[in-house]
């Protein structure tokens, strides 16, 4: 079987939503992070034959063919193919993927994958105008509320995982708790370097001029849990979940090579982590936020492994009960998981995240000398994606 390897993951600085990023074009936000990804590799441009990309929305008026945009603009011969893809919060993840998949079925061998995300630039729509309305005002949408809210019962996210929490019974005090923990391992390791080392850093417009962003924007490091306590719920009157405990929305973009090892050591590199497996579960859409249980035990069980084999998860804090519920019902140990801050710390843009979280975890295995990473996240909808990583170089 093909033995797929990943390498020379890279991301943007993540911006906080209608800050630094606003100005910067999805393409171009997305073209910075694979440029740097393919130079970071040693590869060249010509080196690529396929790209992929994901993303959730359309900002722009070339987001609609992000993939071949992005190819052109970071230097890809035109000749390169491109794919888009879309799993809602896991469509980070499934470029991963969908790369790994085109290079099993020989159309491809070495890869360009990523996402995501300029949520700042969504714009407004009319639904109602194409073909005329008779009489009244035109309501303009929010086509960010759209992509917040279930496909079948319209209601926020947050409630889901209100539900999730209703249901099992976890308490405000504990979701407080790990949001706070989040915000003080994002300060740790921005602090430390960790993060600043899987980062490129962007010129963005500051007037008539440009500044460098280089530090993720949305860290709360000043945080509290006196502060936590005092925040209202979010979702739902006498709710659980509130904006301590939710994930940010936030922009950027994270690429990697995702290769046949064959084919990128004939180029003199090696890899960092191999892509063993990865699982799609769905769950019902009510507890969406219960989806990354059923999505790990299966990758478990499909690779005779337990959480004991594990060194490291990274699992998406969409909400802290997510990570909560992860946490109770496989045994999943705090201090293997998610240590340098998450969705709750340094945001949530659904493109980028699965890139980000996968970076995370292939430097973790490469500091700590692990072996094996589990990335995973619910999905909106009701699902849950999960990823077996191993590192090669132990």
């Amino acid at each position: 079987m093909t033995d797929i390897v990943l390498a020379a993951g890279i991301r943007t600085p993540f911006g906080d939503f209608g800050k630094s990023l606003r100005e910067v074009p999805l393409t171009d936000l997305a073209a910075h992070a694979a440029k740097a990804s393919i130079s970071r590799s040693g590869l060249k441009p010509t080196d690529i034959d396929h790209i992929v990309f994901g993303s959730t929305l359309f900002p722009d008026r070339d987001t609609l063919f992000s993939g071949r945009v992005v190819g052109i603009k970071a230097g890809l011969p035109e000749e390169v193919p491109a794919l888009n893809v879309t799993r809602a919060c896991g469509t980070g993840l499934q470029a991963i993927v969908s790369a790994s998949q085109q290079i099993k079925e020989g159309q491809s061998s070495i890869a360009l994958a990523g996402g995501g995300e300029n949520y700042s630039r969504m714009p407004h729509v009319v639904t109602t105008a194409r073909y005329g309305q008779q009489r009244g005002g035109q309501m303009l949408e929010d086509q960010l509320d759209w992509a917040y809210r279930c496909p079948f019962s319209r209601e926020y996210m947050g409630e889901t995982a209100e539900n999730l929490a209703e249901d099992h019974q976890y308490e405000r005090e504990a979701m407080d708790d790990w949001g706070l923990m989040s915000q003080q391992r994002a300060a740790a390791a921005i602090k430390s370097g960790f993060l600043a080392r899987q980062i490129v850093p962007i010129d963005v417009p500051a007037g008539n001029s440009t500044r460098r962003f280089e530090v993720d924007e949305f860290p709360r490091p000043d945080v509290t849990m006196e502060k936590l306590r005092k925040l209202r719920p979010a979702f739902r009157e006498g709710g659980r979940v509130t904006a301590g405990s939710s994930s940010g929305v936030t922009d950027g973009a994270a690429f990697m090579i995702v290769a046949d090892r064959a084919a990128l050591a004939a180029k003199g590199i090696e890899g960092e982590a191999r892509l063993r497996d990865w699982t799609a579960v769905g769950v019902p859409p009510r507890i969406m936020g219960a989806g990354p249980v059923p999505a790990i035990a299966k990758l478990l069980k499909r690779n005779d492994l337990t959480v004991s084999d594990i060194d490291y998860f990274e699992i998406n804090e969409a909400f802290a009960v997510v990570n909560l519920h992860a946490e109770r019902q496989l045994g999943i140990p705090r201090d293997r998981t998610n240590l340098y801050g998450g969705g709750i710390s340094i945001g949530h843009p659904p493109g980028a995240t699965g890139g980000r979280m996968t970076i995370t975890a292939m430097h973790h295995l490469a500091d700590t000398r692990g072996r094996y990473g589990v990335i995973s996240m619910c999905l909106g909808g009701g699902q849950g994606m999960a990823m077996l990583i191993e590192n090669i170089n132990r």
